[in-house]
């Protein structure tokens, strides 16, 4: 019975002791967290100008072209430009960077 209330004993503070570092880890999690929330926001900027960039060639091209489909193609780069840069501005102001 000794052995087993030792046990117990050594258990409930190696748990405890857990809990303690747990709050620590998390705010340590949180801090290196939002030091690669900002590079990720500008990574995601700048991918959205390069598609931006590549989808304007593309639909000058099939202007040019005289292809019918034209303003389908204006608005699903628009679109995809659009989602990318608004992305890049929800991550920043989700995390308070």
């Amino acid at each position: 019975m000794k052995k087993f209330t030792t046990i117990f004993f050594l258990a409930l503070l190696s748990a405890a002791s857990a809990f303690g570092q747990g709050a620590a880890g998390i705010d340590a999690g949180a801090s290196e967290l939002q030091t690669y929330i900002d590079p990720v926001g500008n990574l995601i900027l700048i991918v959205g100008a390069i598609v931006g960039l590549i989808g304007g060639v593309r639909v000058y091209i099939k202007w040019n072209s005289g292809d019918q489909d034209t303003q389908k193609a204006v608005m699903g780069w628009m679109g995809s430009c659009v989602f990318l840069m608004v992305v890049g501005v929800v991550i920043k102001a989700f995390f308070g960077v």
